[in-house]
């Protein structure tokens, strides 16, 4: 270990270098690539994961939405074409007789499929706007994010309370700039509903909420519109470790059976699996890591390869130099050591360049997708990761090495003086 600190051995390791500029650089820079293709791709994916986490993090990922429709098939007496109604009492059936449910939240809605949005004044304004009728579990299905206020309790359902949740669209219609919003009325459908609390875009649950929507009681709801046990749709949340497909199949086994719908009439129920969406993004992600691990340690591979092959090439071009050095008493140790050192040095400068070149590139994503719809954020490698990539180059550089430098030592004094 002595020679690694010996100025000769590196001043001719920088003689050797500086001998071979171009072929060194396209060296250094084959290995920089290779850092840096596997640093950036790595921290890419891990971006596209932490965006989607970020996504999905307040949705009950494993769930089913689920409506009803027409029948395409006669049953029992019943023509095609009937309309299905769902009803409270069939989230009560789903939720004693369906195992693997965590819960079931109904929803009632008035503006979307078509039906004309909710009235809503205050003061000289008046707009329309989507009205939702809901229950506290939701907010476990896909939480809402207050920006001030509360959401729903059992309290409001049960005392079918007049009070409301406004997106911030709502807010901005209808409030001036400055006016408390959080305790004062708004009129909808010609009565008057509190606000206890307001939400921002983007957080509420489902593809059919936006700022422009409000929250009022499921009871509440159901007493002002006159829909009796009737809901609009539910939304299914199985237990994390629940097969999720299964559960759908059951829960529309059960409705058709409640309904008098054929066992074989696949259009009465409509459905989204969520559930099954979120393992194909789940899926897809993976394979992006898994892709990157194995592009990114066959490019470094690739790199290493590059310098043994750039050492041999070297070898040969001093076999003069190193039988001399041979015959002046350099030992096979130190001559496969400085060899070896070469290697290593050139793989260390090259991964480290490419570790800060790769750390820029993902910090200029990160700053250009900020503000995206695209799902990724903080697009970060492990630094365990990263030191060990840099290491593991670092061995392959040492045994790479090897090579060239088991060459160097069996070149015989004599032989090598008689070189042109």
């Amino acid at each position: 270990m002595k020679f690694i600190f010996d100025i000769d051995t590196w001043q001719e390791i920088f003689g050797s270098i500086r001998k071979s500029k171009l072929r060194t650089a396209i060296t250094i820079i084959g290995v920089l690539w290779g850092v840096f293709l596997f640093i950036t791709l790595l921290g890419a994916a891990r971006g596209m994961e932490n965006g989607f986490d970020k996504e999905f993090k307040n949705l009950a990922t494993n769930s089913v939405y689920l409506w009803a429709q027409r029948t395409s098939m006669p049953n029992k007496g019943f023509q095609r074409g009937r309309r299905i109604r769902l009803t409270i009492q069939d989230v009560a059936a789903i939720e004693g007789q369906v195992p693997g449910i965590a819960f079931v939240a109904p929803r009632n809605v008035q503006g979307v499929f078509g039906g004309a949005p909710a009235k809503v004044k205050r003061r000289t304004n008046s707009k329309t706007y989507k009205l939702f009728g809901d229950y506290p579990i939701l907010d476990e299905v896909n939480k809402v994010k207050l920006i001030a206020g509360r959401f729903l309790n059992l309290n409001d359902i049960e005392e079918e309370r007049k009070v409301c949740i406004i997106g911030e669209m709502v807010v901005d219609e209808l409030f001036e700039k400055d006016e408390e919003v959080v305790g004062n009325y708004v009129e909808i459908n010609g009565s008057f509903f509190q606000i206890i609390g307001i939400y921002r875009e983007g957080t509420a649950g489902g593809s059919f909420e936006g700022d422009d929507s409000i929250y009022i009681p499921f009871s509440t709801f159901r007493k002002i519109n006159n829909t009796g046990d009737k809901i609009g749709w539910m939304v299914i949340a199985g237990y994390k470790e629940a097969d999720i497909t299964k559960v759908e199949a059951d829960v529309k086994t059960l409705l058709k059976r409640r309904h008098g719908v054929h066992f074989e009439d696949k259009r009465a129920f409509g459905s989204f699996n969520f559930g099954e969406m979120f393992k194909r993004i789940t899926g897809f992600v993976s394979g992006i890591k898994f892709l990157t691990w194995f592009v990114g340690i066959a490019t470094l591979i690739a790199g290493v390869i590059a310098i043994g092959s750039i050492l041999l090439i070297t070898v040969k071009e001093r076999t003069k130099e190193i039988g001399i050095r041979r015959a002046l008493g350099a030992t096979p140790n130190k001559v496969r050591g400085q060899i070896v050192l070469e290697s290593v040095f050139l793989t260390l400068i090259a991964g480290v360049l490419g570790l800060i070149f790769s750390g820029g590139i993902l910090m200029i994503i990160n700053s250009l997708t900020q503000d995206t719809a695209f799902p990724f954020t903080n697009p970060t490698v492990n630094i365990p990761i990263a030191l060990g990539a840099i290491a593991t180059l670092v061995t392959f550089g040492s045994l790479i090495g090897m090579i060239p430098a088991q060459r160097a030592i069996k070149i015989r004094p004599i032989e090598a003086l008689r070189e042109e």
